[in-house]
């Protein structure tokens, strides 16, 4: 007996009423079929708890999960393993002889991680210079009134705004023109003179200037921008304790030998002077372009965060680049009176440094109008990477997944109706 019949002869009422509510089998609908199924009870009676365990086929892959603005974001690593992890460490340290910390930790720069900090600024800078170009012949909207952004030559009609007199408007988007700024969120972060000093008191919160977080990453990687001077230290410091150190004594060091010419800072091309590509063989090359050097950023970024530390409030976009959180009382998130304006800093992921900003995927570009009853049928993918693909580009194995390319979407709302 095929396995399917089997486990409906032997399904009580309830579970046929909520087996008639999953998805069809067939595979035209990308529905999880015999093979991709399997429906577990726990016990040989059947219970009113059903366990459904999906294949690993990974056509049909939901969105990073979506946190209210209520809720404190959770810890890239529990609590309690890294509890587990620094007891395991005093263990095993335990009767050893106490070795100096490595840098960045003693104030040293890592040497390894200087080209790759470079390579991510050129990367940043050449991602922005491509974007400029792409949105003058790959259409962007923005919504005027929420931060919400759609690829293609009108906006999706689904109501989900949540901007300024949205529910007079019921939740309808207005669409004007996207620029740059709307594709890459510019997260911001104070810029530290020196990365291992006292933390930014909220008295000088006005005094210390912000840029973006990305570059100041790098800045404290070993990139010098001569606008944002940092300190540079030959020798290690000398901890006095946990929280108290001292510069070692660099008068009696020779003067540095002549180095090799540090690779070359690339610069942002102002709006006046982009120029558009000519023909669709250039809009490829560049679509293709733009999909490496976004790639090639997100990664070095991810080596670097793993060196060099940053932080991000619990409650807001907040982010800063160093071991500690600053000190400045601004976040205005949830319950944030209780706290006094203070953020609630932990580790930050890739995702709070550079924000992929997802958008919906339109699956036909000759027909670009997105049906808003078939919205469950649409993936979606990163902004960057739907620019690229209506460009021309081919599609990351890595985003696949989340843009659903091998569901298939109905013709028609009554052809839809038919897959529940």
């Amino acid at each position: 007996m095929h396995p399917l019949l089997s486990f409906y002869h032997h399904v009580t009422t309830p579970h046929l009423q909520l087996i008639s509510r999953l998805p069809s089998s067939s595979p035209e609908f990308g529905g999880p079929t015999s093979s991709s199924l399997s429906l577990l009870f726990s016990g040989s009676k059947c219970r009113q708890s059903l366990v459904i365990r999906c294949s690993d086929n990974p056509q049909n892959v939901d969105l990073p999960r979506y946190y209210s603005k209520k809720e404190k974001k959770p810890f890239p690593v529990p609590i309690l393993e890294l509890r587990r992890a620094a007891r395991e460490r005093m263990k095993s340290r335990k009767g050893q002889p106490k070795r100096p910390a490595p840098p960045p930790k003693n104030g040293l720069l890592v040497q390894k991680m200087i080209p790759l900090a470079y390579a991510v600024l050129n990367a940043r800078t050449t991602l922005i210079n491509n974007l400029k170009k792409l949105l003058k012949v790959v259409p962007v909207q923005a919504c005027k009134y929420c931060n919400e952004i759609h690829v293609g030559p009108v906006g999706h009609p689904f109501r989900s705004c949540q901007g300024t007199n949205s529910s007079l408007r019921k939740g309808k988007h207005e669409w004007v023109d996207a620029v740059v700024e709307d594709i890459i969120v510019q997260i911001e972060a104070y810029h530290l003179y020196d990365r291992l000093g006292k933390r930014i008191p909220h008295e000088e919160r006005f005094s210390v200037p912000r840029i973006p977080a990305l570059t100041e990453l790098c800045i404290q990687a070993g990139v010098d921008i001569p606008e944002f001077p940092t300190k540079r230290r030959r020798k290690p410091i000398i901890r006095i304790s946990k929280s108290e150190f001292i510069d070692a004594d660099e008068s009696e060091l020779p003067d540095l030998p002549p180095q090799d010419p540090k690779p070359v800072l690339l610069t942002e091309i102002p709006d006046s002077e982009i120029i558009p590509p000519f023909n669709d063989e250039e809009i490829v090359l560049l679509a293709e372009e733009t999909l490496q050097v976004w790639e090639k950023m997100r990664s070095g970024a991810n080596r670097l965060m793993k060196m060099y530390p940053v932080r991000v409030c619990g409650y807001c976009p907040e982010i800063h680049v160093g071991p500690t959180g600053h000190k400045a009382q601004n976040c205005g998130a949830f319950k944030h009176q209780q706290r006094n304006g203070q953020h609630g800093w932990q580790s930050a992921v890739l995702d709070d440094l550079i924000p992929p900003r997802y958008v919906w995927h339109v699956p036909n570009l000759e027909e670009p109008m997105l049906q808003k009853e078939l919205r469950n049928f649409y993936g979606q993918a990163p902004a960057v990477v739907e620019i690229c693909v209506q460009g021309g580009a081919a599609v990351p194995e890595q985003y696949k997944p989340t843009m659903r390319l091998d569901v298939g979407i109905p013709s028609s709302v009554s052809e839809a109706e038919m897959v529940v």
